[in-house]
């Protein structure tokens, strides 16, 4: 780098500031306690159901409310993170959730549990893109980047299975509503920490006024697919509902990207999302996504349902892949980030968690956990750490700083729509598979325990057939990672975009316009 280009002024030094690792430590314990919000009250759910009265057909409402208010609304959380600061959003969000956390511990109806997975939602929507936003504006070395970004994707990716732990400990131990009061002690410490340590560097706010339209467009839009995907697992694809919610979210999303094309001040300017790099990264993200929560899910039924584990000791099970997801995020990821591009990185991390699909698609009744379950998490969480670390990393690398909040919150939009896609699509292709076995095998059942082998087999074809899907899936990831995305290694002097732009860049993000 030129040394005009390293003095330029808004570009903040590797000294610049003393306190980063010491934020990088609130901002990850915040990161942890959003991800495990996602999987530890769904170890929860049947005691609280049972607690609180909620009925079969309105107990999906404690995943949905949170899934629709968080999905639909990231966009409005990394743009008021843009507008009113990253730190300030931070705390806020931290504060809102905590608080949202201690009405759902205290609820004493179903409809006050709802109300607090859906505020727990919205200030999540605020807290997510904030956090990747900060890691952003403040890490700007490359390799100290790495080092950073490395920690936060083995937080990212491994945190939800740390979620069935904690969940089972605390549901079998203490109460059902310890899965949400237990955010608050996470929340105060981050918040504090936050608030003395934290120093977002100056001028980076995007002051534009903000894009109402937007705003109500996008949330519409997004919440319409979210729920489109949710009620498609529960009611089936050709439920007029379905379809209605799948039209009506194509029409909003499709009306805010010509809104955001022609307004002065977009919510989402589409220069972050047409960028190829940034577009491949999220587009692959949701994609490896797709094939993630599916599986989680799968693995959850067979080892609980089929071989009969604890919630604790599936929870334990998935550790070998939390281990995976550490090392290629910290070790592998974070050490090659600085000298060989991202889709190096990324391409054969997708293919390494493929490999770990494949070996799930063997899965019968009794399979070994030590010969085929553990050997496939260990490469699913090498394969998803190594990629995912400099996907978080990319997704951010070169974007404006008055654009940053929105550019992290299209990271976790792209994990979030992945999620509630894989749920419901491999959940209905697996149910299906299972229904066809069961119908093809049933007549030769002669007994009561035969019958319940071939429904349980069925079970396990259906898991694997979806499993198959998400093999598919982690492959098209890498392919798109390599065809889209073409930047040099982040250490490398041009940083991002379009070869118009390659001219005009620095080998780190400009802090100050």
């Amino acid at each position: 780098m030129s040394q005009t280009a390293a003095k330029a002024p808004g570009v903040l030094e590797k000294s610049g500031d003393a306190n980063r690792w010491k934020a990088l430590v609130f901002i990850a314990l915040a990161q942890l306690m959003v991800v495990l919000d996602a999987t530890i009250v769904n170890i929860a759910l049947p005691s609280a159901q049972s607690d609180l009265g909620i009925s079969d057909g309105n107990r999906q409402w404690v995943v949905t409310a949170y899934a629709l208010a968080f999905g639909g609304l990231l966009l409005f959380g990394g743009r008021i993170a843009d507008l009113w600061g990253r730190k300030r959003a931070f705390v806020i969000g931290l504060t809102g959730f905590a608080a949202a956390s201690a009405l759902g511990g205290a609820a004493t109806s179903g409809a006050m549990m709802f109300g607090a997975r859906a505020l727990q939602g919205v200030f999540g929507a605020m807290l997510a893109p904030a956090a990747l936003s900060l890691l952003a504006v403040m890490f700007t070395d490359a390799k100290e980047r790495a080092k950073a970004f490395g920690i936060y994707g083995a937080i990212a990716g491994g945190g939800g299975a740390v979620g069935f732990i904690l969940g089972g400990l605390l549901t079998e131990y203490l109460d059902w509503r310890w899965t949400f009061f237990v955010n608050i002690p996470f929340a105060i410490v981050a918040a504090l920490g936050a608030y003395f340590v934290i120093r977002e560097p100056e001028g980076g706010r995007n002051r534009n006024p903000l894009d109402i339209p937007g705003v109500v467009l996008s949330s519409v839009g997004l919440i319409a697919l979210v729920y489109g995907f949710t009620r498609a697992e529960s009611d089936g694809w050709g439920d007029s509902t379905t379809i209605g919610l799948f039209i009506a979210s194509v029409v909003f999303l499709l009306a805010f990207v010509i809104t955001e094309a022609r307004v002065k001040a977009p919510l989402l300017p589409l220069r972050v999302i047409t960028d190829r790099n940034r577009g491949g990264i999220y587009l692959s993200l949701g994609i490896a996504v797709i094939a993630m929560f599916g599986t989680f899910l799968f693995l959850t039924y067979y080892l609980q349902v089929i071989n009969g584990y604890s919630p604790i000791k599936t929870g334990f099970a998935f550790l070998p892949m939390i281990a995976g997801m550490m090392v290629g995020s910290t070790q592998i990821g974070a050490r090659l980030m600085t000298r060989v591009p991202a889709r190096a990185l990324m391409g054969p991390g997708f293919l390494v968690a493929a490999v770990g699909m494949l070996l799930m698609t063997q899965l019968e009744i009794g399979s070994s956990y030590a010969s085929t379950i553990l050997p496939a998490m260990l490469l699913l969480g090498l394969g998803m750490g190594t990629a995912f670390m400099p996907a978080m990393s990319l997704a951010t690398l070169g974007v404006e700083p008055r654009d940053a909040g929105v550019a992290s919150a299209m990271v976790n939009t792209s994990q979030q729509v992945g999620g509630a896609i894989g749920t419901a699509l491999l959940n209905t292709i697996a149910a299906s598979a299972t229904t066809a076995y069961i119908k093809d095998h049933i007549a030769g059942a002669t007994s009561k325990s035969q019958a319940q082998l071939v429904q349980m087999q069925g079970a396990v074809h259906g898991y694997t057939n979806a499993i198959w899907i998400a093999v598919g899936m982690l492959v098209l990831a890498a392919v798109i990672v390599v065809a889209l995305v073409n930047a040099g290694s982040p250490g490398s002097t041009v940083v991002a975009g379009s070869e118009e732009d390659a001219e005009d860049e620095v080998a780190v993000p400009v802090i100050a316009h």
